[in-house]
């Protein structure tokens, strides 16, 4: 078993809010580390219900291994992986936050958005 306490990141793979999003999950959620699962525009993938089964087996490993106990999904400004509008991100984190929660992991889920400042938003 990890020391420390773990939450479980689902982000796109833009490097650029991997920093801002750690570092916001541990200062708001008093987390020691974030396991990161990442998939470009990876909202509009668990909207569009694709890959879903190697997401599961990421976060079951985050819960089961780690006791990740808050699971945070994110989209950000400017997604080369899901190029909508910034209304759209939000719509897919809201609705994905929803079918996450749906396989009752027995951890909180919520949705995070990350704007054209690199700063998250909390949905």
């Amino acid at each position: 078993m990890a020391d420390g306490k773990f939450a479980t990141s689902i982000s796109c793979m833009d490097g650029r809010i991997q920093f801002p999003i750690g570092n916001w999950i541990k200062e708001n959620h008093s987390v020691d580390y974030v396991d990161t699962i990442t998939e470009p525009g990876v909202e509009k993938l668990i909207v569009n219900n694709s890959g879903l089964d190697s997401i599961k087996a990421k976060i079951g490993i985050s819960i089961n291994a780690h006791k990740s106990s808050l699971i945070v999904v994110s989209a950000h400004y400017d997604c080369a992986g899901n190029p909508v509008s910034d209304e759209e991100h939000i719509l897919q984190v809201k609705e994905s936050v929803k079918i996450i929660d749906s396989w009752n992991l027995g951890v909180k889920v919520i949705g995070v958005w990350v704007d054209n400042s690199w700063n998250v938003n909390l949905l």
